[in-house]
């Protein structure tokens, strides 16, 4: 459960970094805040990833958000 919650929270933050992006470059800003958002969330990403025995697979995704949502509904 605790890696699949670190996977949960680094694709949403990854997701979220997205319009980060979009704004900094159409601003003609550097991308600071979505630099940093990419960082974290990746990073908690490739923790959840190499961290789990077996790994997770793309079908193993969804089944993660239903039993962290679950979890925390419960």
């Amino acid at each position: 459960m605790q890696f699949d919650l670190y996977l949960v929270i680094g694709l949403v933050i990854l997701v979220f970094s997205i319009p980060s992006i979009v704004s900094s470059y159409s601003e003609g800003r550097a991308p600071r805040i979505a630099a940093l958002l990419l960082l974290v969330g990746g990073g908690m990403v490739v923790y959840a990833l190499t961290q789990k025995g077996g790994g997770y697979t793309l079908d193993d995704i969804p089944r993660a958000f239903v039993r962290v949502v679950g979890h925390y509904l419960n």
